[in-house]
C-alpha cells in the first residue's frame, strides 16, 4: 500500500520517525510530507533515510510529475502525525499553501490524524469545532492521549504512541465492509426522568460508547440511526452527518422511538443507560424549599429491551447492554448470564461500571455473552475498540 505521512510542526514529530519505520517494515511504500516547521524538529535527511524516498515541502519540486497532487491521488491512506492545532485548522478550512495541503485536497483516500498540542489548545472551542468539521467529512481521529506534555504540563493533548497509530493504520487498511447495506439502530446516552420543570433523575452516562458503536458501524458500511438520550455536547460533535440522529429525553420516549425504528432495522443495539424508575407525579411548577421536605414516589419504567425482543421479526439481531458492578459474592459474568436469559437477546454486553470505571470515561471494559451463555470476548480498551469487538460479534452472528 502507498501511505503518505504528513508531519506538522510539533515536538511529537520525533515519535513519527518510529511510526514511519513500522510502516516501512510492514512493506508499505511510505512518502513523508513534512511542513517547513516540522523540519525544525526532525531534519529532512532523517525522513529520507527512514522512508527510503525523497522528501520535500515544496509544491515546486518535481513539477513534471505533478507531485503536488500526484501524492494524494495515488495514496491508499494519508496519516497526519503530529497534527498541531494550527494544521488542524488549516485542514478544516481546506487551505493548500504547501505540499501537505495540496496532497490532502487531492486525495480520496482515508485520512487519519493524530492531534498533539497543549491541553488548553485542544480544549479550545475553535479546535473542537475544527475536529467536529473533520469528523463530519469522514476523517479518522486517534487520540490525543492524556499524559505528560512538553515542560511541566500534563493533560489531554499528548500524541498517541507510534504503536497505537500503527495499529489504527492496519485497521483502516484492512477495514471490513461486513455490515454493508444493513440498517442498524443504536440507542445511546442517559435518559432523564423529570421531577418538575427544572429537576430530573438521571445518570452519569456520557453517550461515548453508543456514539463509538454508531461510528464503527457506519465505517463498516451500515446505514446507522442513533437514538440519543442525553449525550455530552463534545461527544455529539464527533458524530458525522452520515449518521442519522433522533433525540429523546425520557425512558418512555426512548422506548417509543426504538419501537418505531425496530420495524425497519436489521440490528438493534440498546447501549443507552435507561432509568429503571420515573417519578409518579411530575410537578407542573418548580418545587421550592418552602414547600417542605420532598418525598418522591417512583414507578418502574417499562423494559424497553424486553419489548423489542418480544416484537422481534425474523432475521433481526438484538444486542443488549448491562451495567454491572463486581461484588464479593458473585461475578459480573454470572449476573450477565442471568440477565441475558431474562432478556432473551442473542448477545449481551456486560459493562463494568463504578465510581471510576465505565461512565464518563474514554475507556471501557465489556464482556460479550452469547446465546449459549458462553463468553464471546472480553475487551478492555478505548470505547472504539469495544465497539469494534461488539460489531465483530454481531457480524459473526449474522454469518
Amino acid at each position: 500500500m502507498k501511505i503518505v505521512v504528513g508531519v506538522t510542526g510539533g515536538i511529537a514529530a520525533y515519535k513519527t520517525v518510529q511510526l514511519v519505520r513500522l510502516l516501512v517494515k510492514d512493506g508499505h511504500e511510505v512518502h513523508v510530507v513534512p511542513t517547513d516547521d516540522a523540519l525544525r524538529f526532525v531534519g529532512l535527511p532523517t525522513w529520507e533515510a527512514i522512508s527510503r524516498h525523497p522528501v520535500t515541502t515544496s509544491v515546486h519540486d518535481d513539477v513534471a510529475q505533478v507531485r503536488h497532487v500526484a501524492l494524494g491521488q495515488t495514496a491508499d491512506l494519508v496519516v497526519i502525525a503530529p497534527a498541531t492545532a494550527n494544521s488542524i485548522a488549516k485542514i478544516a478550512a481546506g487551505l493548500a499553501g504547501d505540499l501537505l495541503g495540496t496532497t490532502l485536497l487531492a486525495t480520496q483516500a482515508p485520512v487519519l490524524i493524530a492531534p498533539a498540542m497543549h491541553t488548553e489548545m485542544w480544549q479550545h472551542p475553535a479546535t473542537q469545532h475544527n475536529i467536529a468539521t473533520l469528523r463530519a467529512r469522514g476523517v479518522h481521529l486517534i487520540g490525543p492521549d492524556d499524559g505528560q506534555l512538553t515542560g511541566a504540563d500534563s493533560g489531554p493533548g499528548r500524541m498517541s504512541e507510534p504503536e497505537a497509530i500503527h495499529a489504527e493504520v492496519r485497521r483502516l487498511l484492512g477495514a471490513r465492509r461486513d455490515l454493508d447495506g444493513l440498517r442498524v439502530v443504536i440507542s445511546a446516552g442517559g435518559t432523564r426522568e423529570p421531577i418538575d420543570p427544572v429537576r430530573f433523575i438521571g445518570n452519569r452516562s456520557s453517550g461515548r460508547q453508543g456514539a463509538a458503536i454508531a461510528l464503527a458501524a457506519a465505517d463498516r458500511g451500515a446505514e446507522v440511526t442513533l437514538v440519543a438520550a442525553h449525550i455530552e455536547g463534545s461527544v455529539l460533535e464527533t458524530i458525522p452527518d452520515r449518521i442519522r440522529i433522533t433525540h429523546v429525553g425520557t425512558a418512555q420516549e426512548l422506548g417509543e422511538r426504538m419501537a418505531a425504528h425496530a420495524g425497519e432495522a436489521d440490528v438493534l443495539i440498546m447501549s443507552a443507560a435507561v432509568a429503571d424508575y420515573r417519578v409518579a407525579n411530575v410537578a407542573e411548577r418548580k418545587r421550592a424549599k418552602e414547600d417542605g421536605p420532598l418525598t418522591l414516589e417512583l414507578v418502574e419504567n417499562e423494559d424497553i429491551l424486553a419489548g423489542l425482543v418480544a416484537a422481534r421479526r425474523p432475521g433481526q439481531t438484538i444486542v443488549g447492554f448491562a451495567a454491572e458492578m463486581p461484588t464479593d459474592t458473585e461475578s459480573v459474568i454470572e449476573r450477565g448470564i442471568r440477565k441475558r436469559r431474562r432478556k432473551g437477546v442473542e448477545l449481551l454486553a456486560v459493562n463494568e461500571v463504578g465510581w471510576q470505571t465505565g461512565f464518563e470515561r474514554t475507556d471501557n471494559c465489556v464482556t460479550l455473552i452469547g446465546a449459549d451463555d458462553a463468553v464471546v470476548s472480553t475487551t478492555t480498551g478505548t470505547k472504539r475498540e469495544v465497539a469494534d469487538a461488539l460489531l465483530d460479534a454481531v457480524a459473526s452472528l449474522r454469518g
